[in-house]
């Protein structure tokens, strides 16, 4: 197995961070519209170029299931600047080219924040139990 680093492409997800309703509130319907073909443009783009082979919006509805209070909660219920809303998964070369396509998103101007991780094979904590690499 090879690192994110060595491989000539690797896996890494995009996770969009603070992309409830409340984000998009003070935008005008014009506003919103123009956004979502930025969003379709700048998929689209690298899609074209082989970077990105999936990715989609979260719907607002889901669970939280915990073992904690041994409960389902209809949810999600994280705080606004936690939720998130979607995802992309990029094949690219190294973190530092997964980073720079975050740094395009269409949402960073109205507060929307990308966390880039890159995809691992098995649990990293596993992994660590199991003596085998968590990335490939």
């Amino acid at each position: 197995m090879t690192t994110p680093s060595t491989a000539s492409t690797a896996n890494f997800m995009l996770l969009f961070r603070n992309a409830g309703p409340a984000a998009h509130a003070h935008l005008t319907a014009e506003e919103r519209a123009q956004l979502t073909q930025r969003w379709n443009d700048w998929y689209d783009s690298l899609a074209t170029q082989g970077k990105v082979h999936q990715g989609r919006p979260l719907a607002l509805e889901g669970r939280v299931v915990s073992e904690k209070n041994g409960r389902i909660i209809d949810g999600p219920y994280a705080e606004s600047k936690e939720a998130i809303g979607g995802y992309f998964i990029l094949n690219v070369a190294t973190l530092a080219e997964a980073t720079e396509i975050a740094k395009q998103c269409p949402g960073l101007p109205i507060g929307l924040e990308v966390e880039v991780r890159p995809l691992a094979d098995v649990s990293p904590v596993l992994s660590e139990v199991r003596g085998r690499p968590a990335v490939s």
